[in-house]
């Protein structure tokens, strides 16, 4: 298993795509706070229209997502990127306008490209062979951490140093040019046949995955918890709060070297385990994060954490690939990133809420705890359904409700079989999808 098997022009192309269509993600919330900011309320004003666009990623995520067609995905992603381009563009542009224009055009940006992360990852799944999908997935790891690294040094120096719009005007800049990049890559992610029905069968598939959203977005609502407590934390600490953003910015380049570990090799194990040993560690470190008192203990523990939460990410999103048939997947992928929203926000809530009563350690190390639960539930969740695929397929004389078996014997869902259409191939179940890389 190698790299070097993700390297071609097409993920090459990909790569810029999806850096050109999600920096503007990373860079919203910091920017919208600086747009309005010399307003009078401009904070809480800043963070009303930051809460408006991620509830627009968060609504419309799912909703999208089930819309993507596999075989004809890009038509799908240029239209969404088309709204978003007018949602970062009317902020730019109308910097001075009511609140409540300002809180649309912050729910168009968020909504309206919130699929492209998850079809632009099922599109980079299949430009790779299938025993390069784990590094692919680490490789868009890395690229993603980059990004969240640069970013809020990119918003801080242009909203400072030029205009408080001009973030958000490079936003829309940028989202428009990543409709260039989407248009020269495949029109989808199959082979140009349906896998998939709309409806009631779908849906379920994608609900049987629950598992894997509530550690996805555990994992999230830990790291968004480091970063939100971080300064309030340092001032504890007696350390200066300018320290917060190298070390948040130490804690991202950790997550990237964390997925190009991942990457370099296989690793032992069901994925469910190695999902829960990775979360384990990263709370381990962020538990230490909140009790060592030196900058220097701090800032080493975020990067062990990132570390390991890059790992925990990726295998998410291979059991994801485990869980639904390929058609379905798009879907997923954006409910999965949906999840993840509503857990990032979830935790600025709990984060405000937890910072007026008690300590920001005390704060981070209730998370952890939460975290934690959310992960043994994941795992829980995901043991049941392994169980029960294990129970049908040993059974000796199937009845006309249960599973039917595919040509090689392996049980099949006939949920998944609805998902998948009375022509498609069945998606032999229960497998890790790393194995033989």
């Amino acid at each position: 298993m190698s790299y070097r098997d993700v390297a071609s022009k097409q993920v090459l192309i990909w790569a810029c795509t999806a850096v050109a269509s999600r920096m503007p993600v990373a860079m919203t919330p910091l920017a919208l706070v600086f747009l309005v900011r010399e307003r009078p309320g401009g904070y809480t004003l800043g963070a009303t229209l930051a809460a408006a666009y991620v509830l627009g990623e968060i609504v419309a995520a799912p909703v999208l997502g089930m819309r993507l067609d596999p075989a004809r995905g890009r038509r799908h992603l240029v239209v969404g990127l088309a709204g978003g381009t007018v949602g970062f563009a009317g902020l730019g542009v109308l910097a001075g306008a009511h609140p409540v224009v300002l809180g649309a055009f912050a729910f168009l940006a968020g909504g309206a490209p919130a699929a492209t992360a998850g079809g632009q990852r099922a599109l980079l799944t299949s430009l790779v062979p299938e025993r390069a999908v784990a590094q692919a997935l680490s490789a868009e790891s890395m690229l993603m951490s980059g990004v969240w690294a640069v970013s809020p040094v990119a918003v801080a120096g242009l909203a400072l140093g030029v205009a408080p719009r001009v973030p958000l005007l490079l936003a829309g800049v940028l989202m428009a040019s990543s409709i260039a990049g989407q248009l020269a890559l495949p029109a989808g992610w199959s082979n140009g046949e349906q896998e998939g029905e709309e409806g009631r069968a779908r849906t379920r598939v994608l609900i049987r995955a629950w598992p894997v959203y509530v550690t996805g977005a555990a994992s999230i609502t830990l790291l968004g918890l480091s970063e939100l407590t971080l300064p309030a934390l340092l001032e504890q600490r007696g350390i200066g709060v300018g320290w917060s953003g190298p070390m948040l910015a130490g804690m991202a380049l950790g997550a990237g070297l964390g997925a190009f570990l991942y990457g370099m090799r296989s690793w032992p194990g069901r994925l469910r385990a190695r999902s829960v040993v990775l979360m384990c560690g990263m709370s381990v470190f962020v538990s230490l994060a909140a009790l060592i008192p030196g900058a220097a203990g701090i800032a080493l523990a975020l990067v062990l954490a990132g570390m390991l939460q890059s790992g925990a990410l990726i295998t998410r999103n291979l059991s994801l690939r485990e869980a639904l048939p390929p058609s379905a997947l798009a879907a997923g992928y954006s409910v999965l990133y949906a999840a993840a929203g509503a857990g990032y926000a979830a935790t600025g809530s709990l984060a405000g809420g937890l910072l007026q009563v008690v300590a920001p350690s005390t704060a981070i190390l209730v998370g952890v705890q939460l975290t934690l639960v959310l992960t043994a539930l994941g795992w829980w969740g995901e043991a049941r359904r392994d169980g029960s695929r294990a129970d049908v397929s040993s059974t000796d004389a199937p009845s006309a409700d249960a599973p039917r078996a595919d040509a090689s014997g392996a049980a099949v869902d006939p949920d998944v079989v609805a998902a998948s259409g009375a022509e498609g191939a069945p998606i032999a179940r229960g497998c890790d999808p790393e194995r033989g890389l």
